[in-house]
């Protein structure tokens, strides 16, 4: 019996690919300080699934123990952080980035705030500017993406040299 796919991610270069066989549970912003360096960001978004309803569907993360309680999964070609899972736990935190959705799955909570960054909360605030609007002119046309798409590929790596593949489009 096939099982229903809630949601479906992976790596930046598409290694490593996996389904979630339900829907990921409190999703969630962790400001602690071990989640900023396990992310190299201000903080991680994480969300929870039972590990039965996680299938790795190309590859699998490598494993950092990064305290003596939690490990935690990446792909070992490219760096994406992937996973959170404490010894013990019959559940598995997913890195909200590595969805190929982010967007559907928005954090309902904030943990680790003891380390939050004072000006976090100020960030939506910021001037914002569109990606093309920082390059040189004619960046874009030489622009080649090696990301894997926003979807499942039938193979990795793809035959013409690089993780997008030629029918795949850009993505910066």
């Amino acid at each position: 019996m096939t099982r229903p796919v809630f949601h479906t991610g992976g790596c930046q270069c598409g290694a490593v690919r996996y389904a979630l066989h339900a829907a990921p549970a409190t999703p969630s912003i962790c400001h602690c300080r071990m989640c900023q360096k396990a992310f190299g960001a201000y903080y991680a978004p994480l969300a929870s699934v039972m590990t039965e309803d996680l299938t790795w569907t190309r590859g699998e993360p490598k494993i950092f123990r990064s305290s003596s309680i939690v490990s935690r999964g990446f792909c070992a070609a490219c760096g994406t952080p992937l996973t959170y899972e404490m010894d013990g736990e019959r559940q598995v935190a997913i890195s909200l980035g590595s969805l190929d959705d982010p967007a559907a799955v928005p954090p309902v909570i904030q943990y680790g705030i003891e380390a939050m960054l004072p000006w976090v909360h100020e960030l939506g605030r910021l001037p914002g500017v569109v990606t093309e609007a920082d390059m040189p002119d004619g960046a874009l046309d030489r622009l080649v993406s090696h990301q894997h798409p926003d979807h499942d590929t039938a193979a990795w790596p793809p035959t013409d040299g690089f993780a997008g593949g030629s029918d795949e489009g850009t993505q910066r």
